[in-house]
């Protein structure tokens, strides 16, 4: 009985799920009529934590019996698959949400024939970077994760977390994953500019790179970093490595650059903080290139998405990995293929910005935004035979 089920994960769902996920299970059961409004008000209002609603919210549905609970069960699983699966609720045959619910829209599972047609209507866009079967076939990313340091001291705890959703979530999105694990920053370089060599490059429509690591404002910390003898990759060496000088094979293709990393010395007190002590400025980015046939941007397609502001600090989970990580995880879902790269990137802001934990906020930023026009992923494509 689905009751039960709930009954079985009902602590760890109210250590693990996120405020945000509350509002939409909320919105779901509330279209579905297993709350009514004084209900889905009472959790919002009358409780202060994100802890005490879910408990709260869990406790009500679960007095409803079976049908209610498999309801909430099948929300569940639209809106946060990964959460889910975590509570061991797989194999749970839930009641289906009604098909015209909001969340049933935003959080279910497309089908290939949706996709393809989706992707059709954007093959002649000239708005729309474009995407063939050759080159989902060709996708490649770089994921670097600096775990264990030196210093022991700076050891990113839930690091290994963080890498093992991105490599997931990459994966999944259709791109071979190339990773390193504990680099020096030396050894990031040299990974940069091997990666320029892929021979998958030539055929790709666009390639991710990952970062996470201690960082400061402008670098990112190699593994045996230490206060009097400093290991450090400069940030703006992504976009010269994959600019158009040094690797003309990713030229007029999306480039997208995702960094977990401090830009700043402020740091937390409950949840781990990705930061060292000091802080340096970015350097600024080049202009133009010319060569011998035609000008061309040397920095052009690159959209990053670092996670804070600059000077602050960036917050991890040991028991879950970092905040970014696990929102861009949460909001790349199925249905997301219909939704272009720069609007992924905002609802993750959004997302961050919304977690409170006392006085602790994040704020992640979208830096060095040169697409020139709309990038999808079409992941559904991967699992079609043409």
């Amino acid at each position: 009985m689905a009751d039960k089920e709930l009954d079985r994960v009902r602590s760890r769902f109210v250590g693990k799920v996120s405020k945000e996920v509350i509002n939409q299970l909320l919105d779901g059961l509330l279209h579905d009529g297993v709350l009514n409004e004084g209900e889905k008000d009472a959790v919002v209002e009358e409780n202060d934590s994100r802890a005490d609603k879910a408990r709260c919210l869990i406790d009500k549905v679960k007095r409803k019996g079976h049908e209610a609970s498999s309801k909430m069960i099948a929300h569940l699983e639209s809106v946060d698959k990964t959460l889910y699966c975590e509570l061991g609720l797989s194999n749970v045959q839930p009641a289906q949400p009604a098909a015209a619910g909001p969340v049933a829209q935003s959080g279910s599972t497309p089908s290939d024939s949706s996709v393809e047609e989706f992707w059709k209507s954007k093959m002649a866009d000239p708005e729309v970077y474009p995407v063939t079967q050759t080159s989902l076939k060709n996708r490649v990313a770089l994921l670097i994760t600096n775990i264990k340091f030196s210093e022991e001291s700076m050891n990113r705890r839930g690091a290994e977390k963080d890498e093992e959703n991105m490599e997931r979530l990459l994966s999944y999105l259709g791109y071979e994953v190339v990773k390193y694990t504990n680099l020096t920053g030396k050894a990031i370089d040299e990974a940069l500019i091997d990666f320029t060599k892929h021979p998958k490059l030539k055929h790709t429509d666009s390639v991710f790179v990952v970062l996470m690591s201690h960082g400061k404002l402008g670098k990112i910390l190699g593994v045996d970093w230490k206060e009097d003898k400093p290991d450090e990759f400069p940030i703006n060496n992504i976009f010269q490595h994959l600019g158009s000088r040094n690797c003309p094979e990713l030229r007029d293709k999306p480039k997208v650059i995702i960094i977990q990393a401090c830009r700043g010395e402020q740091r937390g007190s409950v949840l781990v903080s990705d930061s060292p002590n000091t802080a340096e400025h970015v350097p600024q980015p080049v202009d133009l290139e010319e060569d011998k046939l035609q000008f061309v941007h040397i920095e052009k397609n690159f959209i990053s998405l670092l996670s804070c502001t600059p000077d602050t600090v960036s917050y991890r989970q040991p028991d879950r990995g970092s905040l970014l990580i696990q929102y861009i995880v949460e909001v790349f879902t199925p249905e997301s293929y219909k939704e272009h790269i720069y609007d992924l990137f905002r609802k993750v802001m959004r997302r961050v910005e919304q977690f409170r934990s006392h006085e602790k906020l994040q704020m992640p930023t979208i830096d060095r935004c040169t697409l020139t026009k709309s990038f999808y992923h079409f992941q559904g494509l991967l699992h079609n035979d043409h």
